[in-house]
Order: structure tokens, then C-alpha cells, then sequence
């Protein structure tokens, strides 16, 4: 008769978890996905607010500037695959910096169960920015959707003629809800990115207090950029200097 130990299986060796998966179950790791998807998307927003501004040169610039996107890369290169490729980054990106930040949430609001008792003049401010950053995530989140329904499908966008990239922007911004939904939007992005500067330095480990401060200036002087560039273009079709 066969002894018991003879019928037993051998014990699996578990899987020690990879590096990847340890990072992105950490805090320290979620926050730097954070941080670098943020600056993923913060330098596809200084490209594309340069772009917008082409506007300011008349159609025939503008529309060939929208043409020259889906040419990048030719021959070598299908019509339109530079753009894709972009376009899947940047959904990665968004999609990585959403995800992060709500587990961050929830863990910051597991650990303190209960609300602070005294709040100081930072902690206050704390909160502030906090707050900015998560409803400012949410309208741009939002915003992005319209946006893409807006000029990239020409879903909602009653007025537009494709392969017209000039004539549709005009079209957007001169109603009254593109508009207000555009601006409202990137005076959310200007918020969102003066806190998301400084909060992203912080996960990437700048501790120093004078690096600290610059970064608070240069992020201030970014969103500042950053919304009055975006803004210049809905502005102008509303005063008729872009017709």
C-alpha cells in the first residue's frame, strides 16, 4: 500500500508579482503613472495649442496645416497612421492618468475615514486644490468626448463640412453652447494643470524648496499660456477677427 506522502502533489511555487505590478499597486507608483501621463498629455497640449493658433494665418494655412497631421510619416507611412498612433497614446495616457487618480482617491478616503476636526489655512488650501483637481478632471473628461464630436466627427457640430478643418472650428465657435462649453473647459485645464504641475514634481520626488517654488512658477506661467492660447481662438470668431 502506497503511503500518503507518495499520493501527495508537490506544493506550487507562487509567482513572486512582476515590478509593473508591484509599482502600480503602490501609492508612489500610481503617482507616477500620474505624473508622467500628465506630462504625456501637457506636451500634446502645448503641440496643439500651436497648431490652433495657425488659425490666426487664414484657411488655406490652417486647413493645410490639418492636412500636413495626416501626412506625417509618408511614404513610409499609411495616410493618417502618424495620427493614430498619437491619438492611441493619448488614450492610453487618459485613460492611465483617470484610473490612478480614482484609486488614489479611494485610498486617500479609506485612510481618513473621518473628516479633520481644524482645518489651517493650508490644509484649506489643500483641499482647494484637491477639489479643483478632481471636478476639473471630470469637465475636461467630459469636454474631450464633445470635443471629439464636435471637430472630429462633426457629430454635433451642425454646420460642418468635412475635409473644411477652418470652416468647421468657425462654425463651433459661433454658437452660443460651443462656446461657452470650450471656454469653460479651459479655464478647467488651466486650474487643472497649475495643481497638477506642482502635485506631479512632488510624485517624481522634487524636494527641494527653491526647485519647489520655480516649479510653482512655471506652472503657474503654463496654464496661463496654455488658457489664453486656446482661448485667443473661440474669442477671436466671436469678435470676427476669424471669419
Amino acid at each position: 500500500m502506497a503511503s500518503a506522502t507518495q499520493h501527495q502533489r508537490p506544493a506550487r511555487t507562487e509567482r513572486s508579482p512582476s515590478v509593473v505590478n508591484l509599482l502600480w499597486r503602490s501609492t508612489i507608483g500610481k503617482k507616477a503613472v500620474m505624473a508622467v501621463s500628465g506630462l504625456v498629455m501637457l506636451l500634446y497640449l502645448v503641440a496643439h495649442m500651436l497648431g490652433n493658433l495657425k488659425i490666426f494665418f487664414g484657411p488655406d494655412d490652417f486647413n493645410g496645416y490639418a492636412h500636413w497631421l495626416r501626412t506625417i510619416g509618408e511614404p513610409a507611412l499609411g495616410y493618417e497612421w502618424t495620427l493614430w498612433v498619437v491619438r492611441v497614446v493619448l488614450l492610453a495616457a487618459v485613460v492611465l492618468h483617470i484610473v490612478a487618480a480614482y484609486q488614489l482617491s479611494r485610498r486617500d478616503i479609506a485612510a481618513r475615514p473621518v473628516g479633520y476636526a481644524h482645518r489651517g489655512a493650508s490644509r484649506l488650501r489643500m483641499t482647494f486644490a484637491t477639489r479643483t483637481m478632481r471636478w476639473g478632471g471630470v469637465i475636461l473628461g467630459l469636454f474631450i468626448v464633445w470635443h471629439i464630436l464636435d471637430l472630429t466627427t462633426l457629430t454635433v457640430n451642425p454646420h460642418a463640412e468635412p475635409g473644411h478643418p477652418y470652416e468647421n472650428v468657425v462654425a463651433s465657435f459661433s454658437t452660443w453652447y460651443g462656446n461657452t462649453i470650450y471656454i469653460a473647459a479651459m479655464l478647467a485645464l488651466g486650474l487643472h494643470i497649475r495643481h497638477g504641475f506642482a502635485a506631479a514634481a512632488r510624485s517624481l520626488g522634487v524636494t527641494s524648496a527653491r526647485l519647489a517654488a520655480g516649479l510653482r512658477v512655471t506652472a503657474n506661467g503654463l496654464a496661463l499660456v496654455l488658457t489664453a492660447g486656446f482661448l485667443a481662438v473661440p474669442l477671436a470668431v466671436m469678435t470676427g477677427v476669424v471669419s
